[in-house]
């Protein structure tokens, strides 16, 4: 069965890490982009990061830059999103989704989809 499974999110403080996790089954991982987007209440889903299929090119929101660091493990059908210095505003359900090779901005772009991992960051 093809899907995306996110895993990893919970309740930290600001300033701390977390890593969030993205499984693949069903379909060779290593033919695909993956792009971490997010959603917080009342917002608009935006992009987060994403790492094309070789893993040769990522890119990052402005926003995250420098904290968070997106990685892939093909061997175990696994993308990574490390958040490091996390912040309120980064409290959000984070998704992750596939697309063919290279990434794009605009999640319509994005075939398939997990069902999203909660990442809440509060004192």
């Amino acid at each position: 069965q093809l899907q995306l499974v996110e895993s990893g999110g919970g309740l930290v403080q600001p300033g701390e890490s977390l890593r969030v996790s993205c499984a693949a089954s069903g379909f060779t991982l290593a033919n695909y982009a993956i792009g971490w987007f997010r959603q917080a209440p009342g917002k608009e889903r935006e992009g987060v990061s994403c790492i094309s299929a070789t893993g040769g090119i990522t890119n990052y929101a402005d926003s995250v830059k420098g904290r968070f660091t997106i990685s892939r493990d093909n061997a175990k059908n696994t993308v990574y999103l490390e958040m490091n210095s996390l912040r309120p505003e980064d409290t959000a359900v984070y998704y992750c989704a596939r697309r063919r090779v290279l990434c794009a901005r605009d999640s319509e772009a994005y075939d398939r989809w997990g069902q999203g991992t909660q990442v809440t960051v509060s004192s």
